[in-house]
């Protein structure tokens, strides 16, 4: 049994991944961040010292500090590179397929000791642990966006999960400098099942015409003090990650109550999908966001 992690591996370099990697690297582990080629992986890395180097220039980082971390990442294509790793995070697309697949494909090339961790924001531990052929050496770790800023990080065990996993990756957290807390392995775990469903309700506040999406987002963010209105948020996450979540809230407690709404489904099948295609509920387009209905 691995007594302390020394080498973290992150599976996905987009915004989560790459955010991931940097907190674990500040924090003094080495780190490799893994992609399906060697060149996106790259590409995550570039944009994560894009943003550090902004933060530098802002004062909120020390030129020092950057380097120290960036010294600390390697990037590999494909799985492979993640050999020697003490603890593998998955942080690619919330699909349940998709993630399966990469524990598949990673199972092999890990150390027989070492851990996976998935950063799944609403599916069950305990399914994907049953891809893997360590399912006690497997548990969620899901950070929220974005992984530097915020303070939370959700600690779920699968039904198998071993003691000894559970406390390392605790004290992986620790070591980060966050906070944890601990959910029980039901659908989208607790800040998911609470934050999804309103912003969903909000979606079909839009949808029945009860307000606009300027109306709503200030309705919530003077009237109940959210430094976010929940449609500036939803498209902040990703329409098609909410969407995801919605489905599997709805799948997982067959209640109607978390039904998407179709406005949702609709924006997500026209790929309006927030800020990352440039539309979802605000045009991100021009020089200020305009909201779109």
């Amino acid at each position: 049994m691995i007594e302390q992690l020394e080498t973290i591996g992150v599976i996905g370099a987009g915004q989560m991944g790459s955010g991931i990697a940097q907190v674990s690297a500040a924090a003094g582990y080495d780190v490799v961040i893994a992609d399906i080629s060697l060149e996106a992986a790259q590409a995550g890395l570039d944009r994560l010292k894009t943003q550090m180097q902004k933060a530098v220039d802002a004062g909120r980082m020390q030129s020092g500090d950057r380097d120290a971390i960036v010294a600390r990442i390697s990037v590999a294509g494909g799985m492979d590179g993640l050999s020697g790793c003490d603890l593998v995070i998955e942080a690619a697309s919330e699909n349940e397929a998709v993630k399966r697949k990469i524990f598949v494909e990673l199972c092999p090339v890990l150390k027989p000791e070492a851990l996976i961790a998935s950063n799944t924001s609403s599916i069950s531990i305990t399914r994907l642990a049953a891809a893997t052929d360590r399912p006690e050496r497997f548990m969620g770790i899901h950070f929220m966006n974005p992984v530097p800023r915020m303070k939370l990080v959700e600690l779920v065990r699968g039904i198998a999960t071993a003691d000894e996993v559970f406390d390392l990756a605790r004290a992986y957290v620790d070591r980060l400098g966050k906070t944890s807390t601990v959910s029980e392995d039901f659908p989208a775990f607790i800040v998911n099942r609470i934050l999804l469903p309103m912003i969903n309700e909000a979606i079909y506040t839009l949808y029945e015409g009860v307000g606009s999406v300027e109306a709503i987002d200030t309705a919530m963010k003077l009237g109940a003090n959210h430094p976010m209105g929940p449609l500036e948020l939803a498209d902040f996450i990703g329409l098609d990650t909410c969407l995801a979540i919605m489905q599997v809230l709805h799948d997982g407690l067959a209640d109607s109550k978390y039904r998407p709404c179709p406005l949702l489904v609709k924006y997500v099948e026209a790929g309006w999908l927030g800020r990352k295609s440039g539309r979802g509920f605000y045009d991100y387009r021009g020089e200020t966001p305009v909201p779109t209905r």
